[in-house]
């Protein structure tokens, strides 16, 4: 069966992946696949840009949704007229042609990956690019996955990517509960706790100070040529630091929450 694999840490940016998404329905009937994708109001592949932390100590994450196209995807049952199917490559598809416009599936959707067209008065979302692949079209992959130039976006068999899924992560569903997606994400952003450390008399930032992490995770490193110092990969928790430097006095700082990315600012020793 087929699955996604999407790897933050690869993804520039440059949303060649929703475009090509629109340039491949927009305009263009697939029935019985799917009608039309509006021009506006719907992507069916959404790349969101997530801005972490604050001036300067500022990071960009990248992360695309989609349908997941569900093992047990809720949807499913939900739909009264039976327009809802998976196949056996496990792709997840809506046949407009059945389709009575309810919107129960829409609702239904725990990823919010299900769209109404109005104007057509049936619901909608991401094929997978069944009808490309069915015909047999020679790359074998949907268009947002042959429009990704830095190979952030794979597409495949599940068992050509068990290295990668065994060490992969889900989208969190709004019910709480997975209806098991085939969609996996690797090196999603965490958060992160930075700071920069200066001596206040002579003006100058601190190089080669020893900071300690501890709380709900713990770490250690140094300050760089810039006299910053970076923790990256954590989980939301409460954390301390502790700062040590030949000459100056240790710094104590307690009680940072990461609900959020930290930048803990210019920190002085003194």
């Amino acid at each position: 069966m087929k699955v996604f694999i999407f790897d933050a840490a690869k993804c520039n940016g440059c949303y060649s992946c929703q475009v090509s998404c629109k340039d491949e329905h927009c305009g263009n009937d697939w029935t019985p696949y799917a009608k039309p994708q509006p021009e506006t109001g719907q992507f069916w592949f959404k790349l969101n840009e997530y801005v972490r932390g604050s001036i300067p100590k500022v990071k960009v994450a990248y992360v695309p949704t989609m349908c997941m196209h569900c093992d047990e995807g809720p949807c499913i049952p939900a739909c009264p007229m039976a327009a809802i199917t998976k196949r056996e490559d496990g792709m997840v598809l809506i046949d407009p042609a059945k389709c009575n416009g309810c919107q129960l599936c829409v609702n239904a959707c725990p990823y919010n990956a299900i769209f109404f067209n109005r104007a057509l008065r049936v619901a909608q979302k991401c094929t997978g690019c069944a009808h490309l692949l069915d015909r047999g079209w020679p790359i074998k992959e949907p268009r947002c996955v042959d429009a990704c130039i830095t190979g952030a976006l794979r597409f495949g068999e599940e068992s050509e990517f068990a290295e990668e899924i065994a060490k992969a992560e889900v989208l969190e569903p709004k019910s709480g509960e997975s209806p098991k997606p085939r969609v996996y994400y690797i090196n999603l952003p965490k958060r992160f706790i930075a700071g920069t450390v200066y001596d206040p008399e002579a003006e100058e930032v601190v190089i080669g100070a020893n900071v300690t992490l501890s709380g709900d995770a713990s770490a250690t490193t140094t300050t760089d040529e810039f006299g910053d110092f970076w923790f990256e990969g954590l989980e939301v928790g409460s954390y301390k630091v502790v700062i040590e430097a030949s000459g100056f006095p240790t710094k104590e700082i307690d009680a940072i929450s990461t609900e959020e990315d930290v930048n803990l600012g210019d920190i002085a020793l003194a």
